[in-house]
């Protein structure tokens, strides 16, 4: 049976209420532009993932369990999935060519969204007109694309990945939607999961969206969803992360900030310059990482090379 929760009202599940004005200070407070050179602003924290972080990473492999992260291709329409994506057969074979017959299929989706596995590149989001490093937005996206902060310019994205496995943490199932991430909750949950987030790491927050999804059926997330409030992210700043990942889109919703409907975000592509992975599919990695009793891991993620592109589909791995 379907549930849609109703949205919680702001200043009570979702965290305490924040002005746009205290946005704003915490915008300016947390922001990196000119941190990096011109050339390399459209990377802007994965500027400060080198090879030594990527070894590092490796050194965790210990088993050689492989966790895909990203979700199935949903063509299915529903509240969580306005926008389907699409897949149909283009060719079936013909008998009558010459061996071997070819079966091919077409993929195409509005990616940005609430169901499918996805990338936010910097030039995603823009706030009062800016995109990431100060660029005038206008004039860094028009209808051919990015020229700022394009996914092409992400590469691969290859890290220590940490996973914040809230439900783990307070024994139960999933978060409801509507709850807010505070800054408590993450030291909590490195104390309790025995992992410290520090530089160039992906953080992984798993609400238990999809165990939610499975056992009480889609909702719309645009709505009321679980994740971070905003006052969680100094903390993150200030240990340097390069990605932040959620099984939801990392926002608490309905927004606890008054005029910005994704204020998690806003504060971290548009001001520190951290991409982020929306839509994951968590519960295979939280068995993994309960199973081996560690939550740090190698990740690998491979956006596709599109040029110009605000982001791409992704199906990112873990490794352990």
């Amino acid at each position: 049976m379907s549930s849609d929760p109703a949205p919680p009202p702001a200043g009570h599940g979702n965290g305490p209420a924040v002005s746009r004005a205290e946005f704003d200070a915490l915008f300016a407070s947390v922001r990196t532009w000119g941190r990096w050179p011109a050339g390399a602003a459209d990377r802007g924290a994965w500027n400060g993932v080198g090879q030594e972080h990527v070894r590092r990473a490796a050194a965790l492999v210990r088993s050689g369990t492989a966790v895909p992260l990203g979700r199935p291709w949903d063509t299915g329409a529903g509240p969580d999935n306005p926008r389907p994506a699409l897949h149909y057969m283009s060719d079936l074979g013909d008998v009558e060519a010459a061996e071997p017959t070819a079966y091919k299929d077409f993929l195409g989706a509005d990616y940005h969204g609430k169901a499918v596995t996805h990338l936010d590149a910097l030039s995603h989001l823009a706030y009062r007109g800016q995109l990431y490093d100060g660029r005038a937005a206008r004039a860094a996206v028009g209808a051919g694309g990015a020229r700022f902060g394009a996914v092409g310019a992400l590469g691969p994205l290859v890290t220590r990945g940490v996973l914040l496995d809230l439900p783990a943490v307070l024994g139960v199932d999933w978060l409801e939607p509507g709850r807010a991430v505070r800054a408590q909750d993450l030291t909590g949950a490195e104390r309790a999961l025995g992992v410290t987030v520090s530089d160039g790491d992906a953080v992984l927050l798993r609400t238990g969206r999809f165990r939610r999804r499975g056992a009480c059926g889609p909702w719309d997330p645009g709505g009321a969803s679980a994740g971070w409030h905003v006052d969680a992210v100094p903390l993150l700043a200030g240990r340097r992360v390069a990605l932040l990942g959620c099984d939801g889109d990392s926002d608490v919703r309905p927004s606890p900030v008054e005029g910005v409907h994704s204020p998690v975000h806003t504060l971290a592509i548009t001001a520190m310059g951290v991409p982020l992975l929306d839509n994951l599919d968590l519960e295979a990695l939280s068995a993994a990482c309960g199973e081996a009793g560690r939550y740090a891991f190698l990740l690998v993620v491979t956006p596709l090379n599109v040029p110009g592109g605000t982001g791409s589909p992704v199906n990112p791995v873990a490794v352990l």
